[in-house]
């Protein structure tokens, strides 16, 4: 693997050992890093020709600053399990030593290989650690979303939950995680009304791909909350009950969101309480004749 390619697996950025591995001796890097082809980071750690990393790249950046066995973790974890949104700067890394930096906090400790993972390459604690540690880091209501959330995307797995609560005993999270689980439902609701999980059901009986439920688009560098989208397809469905979109302020404002998603190549299809309870054949046929649509040029 050459630079190029290995940058490329890691959101564009390297460490030094990493470039040294390569063949690359110190004034090589050092040489590179004046020219502007390597950019510094963190200490040992460089975007590869440009320094304008995204979100994955920034916590790829964190976790190999903190050198061998570190994993990402707690409330950045959770953001890149899709669990909670995180505005933070400052990026949580679970690893064995070191210490906290500028942009980093460093959460010191060994994690059995039973809590660790990997998403878009990114060494990181599992949803279930993810959980354990968000225990310790936010409130229980702050907790009891991000298992909702997790339960939307279908990563919570109790057993799993309470396999990581017996291997960290003592943990201050622990109590806090445990109250969670003796009052989790598997049966409840699994989205944030009566409207939505109905939604699912039409999606299922259409045989069209599960879309990702009340999924966040960060547009003109602010965040919108959809409903229901299809990322790959820019499709996004919002089902609007009267009681939050019967206003005028709000009939204008979901109006603004669509025109905004629309200027960003996205399509945005809206269905009523009415339509999805009284008239799930037709909702049905309609969402079915769009997403086929937007899919079939990827099937040629």
């Amino acid at each position: 693997m050459d630079l190029a390619e290995l940058a490329r697996a890691q959101h564009g950025v390297v460490s030094l050992a990493q470039l040294r591995g390569l063949g690359l001796s110190a004034s090589a890097v050092r040489s590179r890093a004046a020219s502007g082809r390597l950019h510094r980071i963190h200490r040992g750690v460089y975007a590869v020709g440009h320094s304008r990393l995204t979100g994955r790249g920034l916590w790829m950046a964190a976790v190999l600053a903190c050198g061998p066995g570190a994993v990402l973790s707690h409330r950045s974890a959770a953001a890149l399990h899709d669990l909670r949104r995180s505005d933070r700067r400052v990026v949580d890394v679970t690893a064995p030593g070191g210490r906290s930096r500028g942009g980093l906090r460093l959460h010191e400790g060994r994690l059995d290989t039973a809590d660790i993972t990997r998403v878009d390459g990114i060494p990181c604690t599992t949803v279930a650690r993810t959980l354990l540690d968000l225990a310790e880091a936010v409130d229980a209501a702050g907790l009891e979303r991000a298992m909702d959330r997790a339960e939307q995307l279908r990563l919570l797995d109790v057993n799993q939950l309470e396999d990581a609560v017996a291997r960290a005993p003592g943990r201050h999270g622990v109590r806090r995680l445990r109250a969670a689980l003796a009052a989790y439902d598997p049966e409840r609701i699994r989205t944030r009304s009566e409207l939505e999980r109905r939604f699912l059901r039409i999606c299922r009986r259409a045989g069209v791909p599960r879309p990702r439920v009340n999924y966040v688009l960060t547009v003109d560098d602010q965040p919108i909350e959809i409903d229901f989208a299809w990322p790959d397809l820019q499709l996004a469905v919002e089902t609007d009950g009267h009681a939050t979109h019967g206003t005028r302020r709000a009939f204008e404002s979901d109006r603004r969101r669509d025109q905004t998603l629309k200027r960003h190549g996205w399509d945005t299809l809206r269905f009523t309480w009415r339509q999805i309870t009284t008239d799930p054949a037709e909702t049905q046929s309609t969402l079915a004749a769009v997403v086929n649509a937007k899919r079939a040029p990827s099937l040629h």
